[in-house]
């Protein structure tokens, strides 16, 4: 059985940050891309990053990320306890959202691509 548990999430302030994590089992884990989308109400499942099987960093992984975010959230990786990490900075309203990560057998901004998805971490970004 494969599950993927989100956490992290909750209500944060205007310019404030929050870091999400997701503990992956029943799959392994280093042979998967992982994905983090979010869902706002009344609108699709939006890209927000992703990151390879082989990737560790911005720096010196392969990652991708939204325009609306880049350069304030973060992906990363540690293979050794199957968890991805999304970092969020200067967070803004429209960050609002429920936020799912994802796993898949390779790198893509189309939620259709993952096979497998955790339950979803609320985000709240406060004016």
């Amino acid at each position: 059985q494969v599950q993927l548990v989100e956490s992290g999430g909750g209500l944060v302030q205007t310019g404030g940050s929050l870091r999400l994590s997701c503990a992956a089992s029943g799959l392994t884990f280093s042979y998967y891309s992982m994905g983090w989308f979010r869902q706002a109400p009344g609108k699709e499942r939006e890209f927000v990053a992703a990151i390879s099987r082989s990737g560790g960093s911005t720096r010196y992984g392969s990652t991708h990320y939204a325009d609306s975010v880049k350069g304030r959230f973060t992906i990363s990786r540690d293979n050794a306890k199957n968890t991805v990490h999304l970092q969020m900075n200067s967070l803004k309203p429209e960050d609002t959202a429920v936020y799912y990560c994802a796993a898949g057998r390779s790198v893509s901004v189309s939620a259709n691509t993952y096979d497998y998805w955790g339950q979803g971490t609320q985000v709240t970004v406060s004016s």
